[in-house]
């Protein structure tokens, strides 16, 4: 099969598509013919210090949406031919390539209305914005949230989300983007290069800050953002956790939520893996029934892909970054 080879740590710069033996499904897991593949920053970042588990070559590429080719031993749940999409495990080989393997228990079944481009751009953001806003907020606790990045994957899903579950929102994003991110559900949007980001939540909350905050730019931006959490706050971090020490005990209380989806394989099990395939499911859902819109998607090639993971790294993408497999 052709695939996007990576051939050492460092190296995904160079990489280039190459022929390659196909992998075999084993015991519970599914051979998935790779129609689409999403690119996220995971790929440059685990691909520029490597992984303890990988052999090399290896292939990228976490988020794959294809047909099922062939099932393993054990599974009764799906078929060939069944569309699905799934968050693959970082330990293993990924879905740059014509062919990918996947634990059958955490794909999801994708509607035939929803091509394999957007359900591709979905995983890491979408679950990651689905567990922010469902699996660590108590929403019922929660009237207003402040989201970053709402131009982007993370960002983008979580206002929509946020959105749905009836919140006021309020998300950061550049001047150019701001009517996007409102199309998208925020009712405020302020830019983070030319204001105060605490300053406006502040003015615009009343001087009592925001319920709870989903930060997937930065430790130094989940730092910032304590300042901006009401009393009894929460704040969401997935790019790096804030100073706890900012906050003095018995003052704020805030409330803080790690975000890491690969722990689902890694330190989950059974149950993480599935759960994955239910974020899924529901995100899938909402898509299909035109509740939760699909980001803006760029589609390149499989030989493109290196060149536009570099521009990711460089922050100069606005939704999502797509390669078609053909």
């Amino acid at each position: 099969m052709k695939a996007l080879l990576l051939h050492d740590k460092g190296l995904w710069k160079e990489m280039k598509v190459e022929e390659t033996q196909a992998p075999q499904p084993g015991k519970g897991e599914l051979l998935i013919k790779v129609h689409a593949v999403g690119l996220n920053p995971v790929d440059y970042k685990t691909a520029t210090n490597g992984n303890p588990h990988w052999s090399y070559p290896h292939i990228l590429g976490l988020d794959a949406a294809g047909v099922v080719a062939e099932t393993g031993e054990g599974v009764t749940q799906w078929k060939k031919g069944d569309r699905v999409v799934v968050h693959g495990d970082l330990k293993r080989k990924g879905g740059y390539a014509e062919y990918a393997i996947a634990l059958a228990h955490a794909v999801s079944r994708i509607p035939e209305e929803i091509s394999f481009e957007d359900a591709a751009a979905i995983p890491t953001a979408g679950y990651t914005a689905f567990q922010a806003i469902h699996r660590k907020l108590p929403l019922e606790q929660i009237e207003t949230i402040l989201i970053h990045g709402g131009a982007g994957g993370v960002g983008g899903f979580s206002v929509q989300l946020a959105k749905l579950a009836g919140k006021t929102v309020i998300s950061t994003a550049s001047s150019s983007n701001h009517e996007y991110v409102k199309s998208l559900g925020a009712d405020h949007v302020i830019d983070y290069s030319n204001e105060d980001v605490v300053a406006r939540v502040m003015e615009i909350t009343g001087g009592t800050g925001v319920d709870a905050v989903v930060d997937a730019v930065s430790r130094q931006s989940s730092t910032q953002s304590l300042d901006a959490l009401a009393y009894m706050g929460h704040i969401v971090y997935i790019a790096g956790a804030p100073d706890f020490t900012k906050i003095p005990g018995f003052t704020k209380v805030p409330s803080y939520h790690e975000i890491a989806l690969a722990a689902a394989y890694q330190y989950g099990g059974n149950k993480g893996e599935t759960d994955l395939s239910v974020i899924g499911d529901s995100m899938l859902s909402l898509m299909a029934e035109g509740k939760l819109s699909p980001l803006p998607i760029e589609v390149i090639s499989l030989e493109e892909v290196p060149a536009a993971l570099t521009r990711l790294s460089q922050r100069h993408v606005k939704g999502k970054l797509v390669a078609k497999i053909k």
